[in-house]
């Protein structure tokens, strides 16, 4: 089931991102986050009319994905950057796409014009979920990150949210 995060979600997703911050590039937080923090995110998103979803299994929380302001600038109103993260064990079975869709469904309906998402290299199963969603690559930086003493490239995907 696909539904909007509440703040009761909150620490469900804290416990679903954390291992991501404590083990891998794939975010470039040192620090976990509690649930209080996370309840904060959720709220800001939110506040600005965006989605912030979640996927359940059987009551467990088992993924998430949300669009937040991709910069703070005014010209940047209809930009938004796209954020997906499933609980370890829950992926290659499609969810992940299910996910994603039901963000980008919500986003054409939402001001949003333009979806962006970074994605921190090696992550061969996002990039396959950017591309089978429709995503394009538009770019790579090249050592932009540093987490657990090496330096860590960065891709940029984009994808039209516009209803035109």
């Amino acid at each position: 089931m696909i539904r909007d995060a509440t703040s009761a979600d909150a620490a469900a997703i804290a416990a679903l991102y954390n291992p991501y911050v404590r083990e891998t590039v794939i975010t470039f937080e040192y620090e976990e986050v509690t649930a209080t923090d996370m309840a904060s995110r959720i709220a800001r998103v939110q506040e600005l009319d965006l989605p912030w979803l979640v996927l359940e299994d059987e009551g467990s929380v088992i993924g998430y994905a949300y669009a937040g302001p991709y910069r703070p600038r005014a010209a940047y109103l209809h930009s938004v950057e796209a954020t997906i993260y499933l609980a370890h064990g829950a992926s290659g079975r499609g969810l992940g796409r299910e996910l994603y869709d039901a963000l980008i469904a919500r986003l054409r309906s939402s001001h949003a014009h333009s979806a962006i998402s970074l994605i921190a290299l090696p992550n061969d199963a996002s990039v396959a979920l950017h591309l089978a969603t429709g995503w394009s690559e538009v770019g790579q930086l090249r050592e932009v990150g540093r987490k657990f003493d090496r330096w860590v490239d960065v891709v940029y995907y984009q994808l039209d949210v516009s209803t035109h």
